[in-house]
């Protein structure tokens, strides 16, 4: 009987030491993702900002994902280059592009300029934030196969939900830590600076990763392992079209774009929603919303491991679109106005947050094979960065166009106050768009036998 030679991955240490490392940089770009949602007073009261420009500032994030298809091109680059050369790449961008938005909302130099019609503050952040976001996306396609690379045939649900789980802890630090930050140093730039700070030191921790990576591959070699779709050069253009032709990899992009449509944009806002629905304290709003990650950082990783053991990826994705749907419908309710509803509801909309994530992403590579899973993750993300460049416009227009009810004060100064009923709605809507592409995904499952109701552990 032929004895199998172990690899580095065979290690529990070494691979979830790897999860580890590059699962900070991700926290340290989530943080800068979301730093600005509790912001958004602050930022009407201190740079004369109104909804709209937030709005317009907040869709920036996909700008050059979604036209100039640079997630498509990360994807790309990824499966053509390998995790060394498109990580070091990813995270140079993102503290590139923090560091102009951090220039743009700290300078006076830009007072009194427009830029394409705008405040030319306004315009210079979003380019710093478009450039971050293409950064931070194509960071996140780049740990997705890494984790493959370390995770196949072992624990790869979990692996994932214990990496989003951490990026998550990025976010709920960006909304806790956001205000009181801004308030200790004197200025709405200062998280930024913070941010900027963090991701330099996320950007050496996965220089850092580049040399475990490394040592995994001559394990590899040296087991004599034949790799299924390892070889970056085995990639070809073609294959793009094999991708865009699954209908199965259609449903998981269209349920991706609609499920993280209806939860990130909202998390944008919520800090809002909670002031002027709820009447909850400014300095206090953000703690709200910032329950949602911290219930994600336990239960992905719960129900990624759930998944790894039991299966049932479809039948969680289904679930956690159906929560999605009540909490929306909840916070759409004109009359709905106790701050412990508020509290219940974001923690249950966590449960949804943690669900559909945790078997989404660990059932892409029974749909698509390994040498084009960067590509495909790639195309996903630009599919999901569509939703997540529109939907904070379209919300923002709204609050300006329909749902100013009047002015409240804020530190002295006079600001607008929102009625959110409108916008719930259209986060409801998405989210019943997504309960629809859930069931049509498991019913495709059922037809094709990808295997998303079965477990990853292979016995």
């Amino acid at each position: 009987m032929e004895t199998i030679k172990k690899t580095l991955r065979d290690s529990k240490a070494a691979r979830w030491t790897a999860l580890a490392v590059v699962a900070f940089t991700m926290l340290c770009g989530y943080y800068l993702s979301d730093v600005m949602a509790p912001l958004k007073p602050l930022l009407e009261k201190e740079l004369l900002w109104n909804s709209a420009e937030y709005g317009f500032f907040t869709s920036a994030y996909g700008w050059f994902n979604v036209f100039l298809l640079m997630l498509l091109f990360g994807g790309i680059i990824l499966d053509k280059m390998g995790v060394r050369f498109t990580g070091v790449m990813a995270t140079a961008v993102m503290v590139t592009g923090t560091a102009i938005k951090y220039w743009a909302i700290s300078t006076h130099v830009l007072d009194g300029h427009t830029l394409l019609g705008m405040k030319a503050q306004v315009v210079i952040a979003g380019l710093g934030f478009a450039t971050f976001g293409v950064g931070v996306e194509v960071a996140g396609i780049t740990v997705s196969k890494i984790i493959v690379k370390w995770f196949k045939g072992k624990e790869m649900a979990l692996a994932m939900g214990l990496e989003m789980a951490t990026a998550r802890l990025g976010t709920a630090l960006a909304m806790t830590t956001s205000i009181p930050i801004a308030r200790a140093l004197h200025g709405v730039s200062k998280p930024v600076l913070v941010c900027l700070i963090m991701l330099c030191i996320g950007m050496i921790s996965f220089i850092v990763y580049t040399f475990m990576d490394k040592k995994l591959d001559k394990s590899i070699s040296e087991a004599g392992v034949v790799e299924s779709g390892d070889s970056e050069e085995s990639f070809r253009l073609k294959d793009i079209l094999y991708i865009i032709r699954n209908r199965g990899w259609w449903l998981i992009a269209i349920l991706c774009v609609l499920f993280y449509s209806a939860v990130f944009p909202f998390i944008k806002y919520a800090t809002d929603l909670m002031v002027n629905k709820f009447n909850v304290d400014q300095e206090l709003a953000g703690l709200i919303p910032g329950l949602l990650p911290f219930g994600t950082i336990l239960l992905t990783p719960l129900f990624g491991n759930l998944y790894d053991r039991k299966g049932k990826g479809a039948s969680i994705m289904i679930l956690g679109a159906i929560l999605l749907i009540f909490v929306h419908a909840m916070y759409s309710i004109p009359f709905l106005k106790a701050t412990p509803i508020a509290i219940i509801l974001i923690i249950i909309l966590g449960i949804g947050f943690s669900l559909v994530p945790s078997a989404m992403w660990p059932s892409v590579p029974k749909i698509i094979p390994e040498k084009q899973l960067g590509t495909a993750y790639g195309l996903i993300f630009l599919v999901q960065n569509v939703g997540l460049m529109l939907v904070p416009l379209l919300i923002g227009w709204v609050l300006d166009r329909f749902c100013i009810t009047g002015t409240r004060m804020l530190d002295g100064a006079e600001v607008s106050s929102y009625n959110y009923t409108l916008p719930m709605i259209i986060f409801t809507a998405l989210g019943i768009l997504a309960l629809i592409f859930a069931l049509m995904l498991k019913a495709e499952d059922k037809k094709k036998g990808y295997g998303l109701e079965l477990p990853n552990i292979k016995r």
